[in-house]
């Protein structure tokens, strides 16, 4: 889904979200903190900015934090901000995410891993609105929060890997978004969503879908939700001659491969089966001698 999205875009796009966002326009209207929940790849980002932008600080600045890619020696800095000497090579004051998120939101990404010697410092900020750049003074922030989470952060709250006090403060509204999987039924328009989207961004408007593309995505699990669905139909757009796509079904990564034995042993049955029995003529099939494939045979228990 695209960065511009309306909740109301949301919801009409995919019908299934209506349930989850029920009553996220009036959350989004007041000052307090939202979590949400999910996988990744479902939409979190793309609900945290339509939140932003419902809300009444839509007019100030969104401040986007990926937890995930700052170093943990570097996180307070980055959230916070740093004096002048604060710390060696610090000879300039830098602002920090909080700063400069004043009068608007301040979206943190990926909240498992939050560094947990800077989680008191969060909390305190939630609670208080106050927080203390490296090397400064106190300062109080104006700015309202979203966090973003995968669906296992109650988990680690329970066996002490997230602060319990930091979790209760960010989840006072918490918004659970289902994988595509589970909202089968909106493939169709999301696919068609998604087309137009692409349409307008590559030049080409009245890019659609063979019947035969929206029946194996009917069925796909799609472990890469909302992302991968969009990464399918914008490499075939990109590969296609004409304005009518037919992606291929991707690669089934979450299958676990066969033991190495088993592989073999499949195989060995098989030039058996095609050889109607004959050993020399199935060994060399294999590539391998006579008595390698006699011994396989009373190893794997093949008569």
């Amino acid at each position: 889904m695209t960065a511009s999205r309306s909740l109301a875009d949301l919801v009409e796009t995919s019908p299934a979200l209506a349930g989850p966002l029920r009553g996220a326009a009036r959350a989004a209207s007041t000052e307090a903190p939202i979590l949400i929940l999910g996988e990744s790849g479902s939409g979190r980002t793309t609900l945290a900015r339509a939140l932003h932008a419902a809300s009444r600080r839509a007019a100030g600045p969104l401040v986007e934090v990926d937890v995930g890619v700052v170093p943990g020696t570097l996180f307070e800095s980055e959230l916070f901000g740093h004096r002048p000497g604060a710390f060696t090579g610090a000879g300039a004051a830098r602002a920090g995410r909080v700063e400069r998120a004043e009068g608007g939101t301040l979206l943190l990404d990926h909240l498992v891993g939050l560094p947990q010697a800077v989680q008191p410092k969060l909390l305190r900020l939630l609670a208080e609105r106050r927080y203390v750049p490296l090397g400064g003074g106190e300062q109080r922030a104006d700015v309202r929060f979203i966090g973003i989470a995968s669906e296992e952060l109650p988990e680690m709250v329970a066996r002490g890997a997230f602060r319990a006090d930091l979790y209760y403060r960010l989840e006072v509204v918490t918004l659970r978004l289902p994988p595509l999987r589970e909202r089968r039924a909106d493939l169709p328009r999301l696919v068609d969503a998604l087309l137009a989207d692409l349409g307008e961004r590559l030049r080409r408007p009245g890019l659609s879908l063979r019947p035969a593309a929206r029946a194996w995505m009917l069925d796909y699990d799609w472990p890469g939700n909302l992302r991968q669905l969009r990464n399918v139909l914008e490499r075939s757009a990109i590969l296609a001659s004409g304005e009518e796509l037919d992606p291929p079904p991707p690669p089934d990564l979450t299958a676990v491969p066969a033991p190495l034995a088993e592989v073999e042993r499949r195989q060995i049955l098989r030039a058996l089966a095609h050889t109607r029995g004959h050993q020399g003529r199935a060994a060399r099939l294999l590539g391998i001698s006579r008595k390698t494939l006699w011994q396989k045979r009373r190893r794997y228990g093949i008569p």
